[in-house]
């Protein structure tokens, strides 16, 4: 167990002397976690939506002393998971200075240490090691080898050495060796390939290595995590069922099940920079719309449900809500404004980019259906802040919209324009005969830019409910009558795709 005053111990004999005693990186990690929960700190800093789920899991893994195999769809924190795991381990520890594969001074491993420690005795010097060094992550890919991960025969270090390829110290030791009392990190393991996976049993299992027929009994002391996607096991590759029955833990991560914890994730990794937070307002209303596009995502006929829906559609959808109303701002010369519904237009790019579409979404197309979910997500929040027109209908109760559906029917029309100045937007809205009332009457307490919003998204929940036409134009929407937009619609209009 590590102490501070332990750092300006520099050689074996002191180390001895303090009464340092070694421990496995698994009891380390079990031993801090036990404090941790202890003392009612959190964990795994950061982590949303997991706090019944995953997390529990993980820390009756660790509990256990398990190696852990992460199983998720893309986007659900399986890495950064991975990476706060160094959190639960000693600030530092004490290391052979010099030695490749960072021997314990109290139970060497290496042919190197052990040759230190014989020629030096108790002055062999030591080194203290961050924990932040005891994480190592690779990446499987088709090309990874043996000898990337285990290690190989170096002709040039024998040569260097003037020693025969029969002396095991002509071994170039991999990244697993190297790892040896640290966290090692196999990102999307079915990519790795079956001959690969094989030669991690003995790693596993019974810790021992072989190399270009060195057997080198090593113990080594390492926490194994992998992680993979369940779409990898039918596209890609498979995890080797004798290695998947070697990893005691397999825990299935998810995405966030409702809005608060999908927004407070979004909120906690978006990144638009400072100015544009000190200008740009960004309303409940609009990152409740965010979050809900990507839930209507996850849940679309047009989208494949294997290949899921990454948290990262939202963190970069919110950065570009930012970025569109920053450039309205700044073709209107404003210095402060706020998002509106319209500006979601800007947030189609982060959507097609992040979608996999089925064959029916093939056929729509990307763009249509971006434009599609945001529709959706627009109709599912309608009814949070406005009395739900569908239920008015079948309860026959006089209807709130009826004054403002009136006047559209009468041949009224309004145009939202993507990059209208303040006052053009506000000029638009106020265009509508009795928007505002029924806004101010359902939401008494709305003023400004919190009302104008309502008021702009008032005329997107009615065209999503069939109650108004809205059409797009080339540079925004129109609204209008629903029935005479059938009939009226002019077909020179060059503002209005057809």
């Amino acid at each position: 167990m590590f102490k501070k005053e332990f750092l300006s111990i520099k050689t074996l004999g002191e180390l001895k002397g303090a009464g340092y005693i070694s421990q496995s990186i698994k009891e380390e990690l079990r031993h801090n976690l036990v404090l941790k929960i202890k003392a009612k700190e959190t964990v795994f800093e950061g982590i949303k939506a997991y706090d019944e789920t995953v997390i529990p899991d993980l820390e009756r893994a660790i509990l256990s002393r398990h190696n852990i195999l992460l199983l998720g769809l893309r986007g659900q924190a399986k890495t950064r998971i991975a990476r706060l795991m160094t959190n639960l381990l000693d600030e530092y520890i004490p290391v052979v200075k010099g030695t490749e594969l960072n021997d314990d001074p109290l139970k060497p491993i290496s042919r190197q240490a052990h040759d230190l420690i014989t020629q030096y005795g108790d002055n062999t010097e030591i080194e203290w090691m961050h924990r932040s060094d005891r994480y190592s992550e690779k990446l499987a890919t088709p090309d990874v080898s043996v000898a990337d991960l285990i290690g190989d025969a170096d002709p040039i270090k024998a040569a260097n050495l003037k020693l025969p390829y029969s002396d095991e110290r002509v071994i170039h030791f991999g990244l697993i060796p190297r790892s040896h009392r640290g966290i090692f990190v196999i990102n999307e393991l079915p990519d790795l390939q079956p001959r690969i996976q094989v030669a991690l049993f003995n790693i596993l299992q019974e810790s021992d290595i072989q190399i270009r027929g060195f057997k080198v009994r090593l113990p080594l002391d390492i926490q194994f995590i992998f992680t993979a996607n369940p779409e990898d096991y039918t596209n890609r590759g498979s995890i080797v069922t004798p290695l998947k029955d070697r990893i005691e833990s397999q825990i299935l991560t998810h995405y966030p099940k409702d809005i608060i914890s999908s927004k407070q994730i979004t909120l906690q990794e978006a990144k638009p920079s400072e100015q544009q937070r000190n200008s740009i307002k960004a309303s409940p209303l609009i990152e409740d719309l965010l979050e809900q596009i990507t839930l209507e995502a996850r849940k679309s006929e047009f989208i494949d449900p294997k290949s899921g829906v990454s948290a990262r559609l939202s963190i970069s959808a919110y950065e570009n809500l930012f970025s569109t109303a920053e450039r309205r701002m700044l073709h209107s010369n404003e210095s402060k404004s706020a998002i509106r519904i319209t500006d979601f237009y800007g947030i189609i790019p982060s959507i097609t980019g992040r979608i996999e579409l089925v064959y029916e979404g093939e056929q729509e197309g990307s763009f249509i259906v971006a434009q599609n979910l945001i529709g959706k997500a627009i109709r599912s929040q309608f009814i949070n802040y406005f009395p739900n027109p569908e239920k008015l209908k079948r309860s026959k109760q006089v209807s709130p919209y009826q004054s403002i559906t009136d006047w559209f029917g009468s041949g009224g029309n309004v145009d939202l324009l993507n990059e209208a100045s303040a006052k053009d937007y506000e000029k638009a809205l106020t265009s509508v005969p009795d928007l505002s009332e029924t806004v101010k009457k359902i939401h008494p307490k709305a003023q400004g830019d919190e009302k104008l919003l309502l008021m702009e998204f008032l005329l997107h929940g009615l065209a999503e409910y069939s109650l108004l036409s809205k059409n797009t134009l080339t540079a925004g929407l129109r609204f209008k009558d629903l029935f005479g937009s059938v009939f009226s619609n002019k077909p020179g209009d060059s503002r209005e795709e057809e």
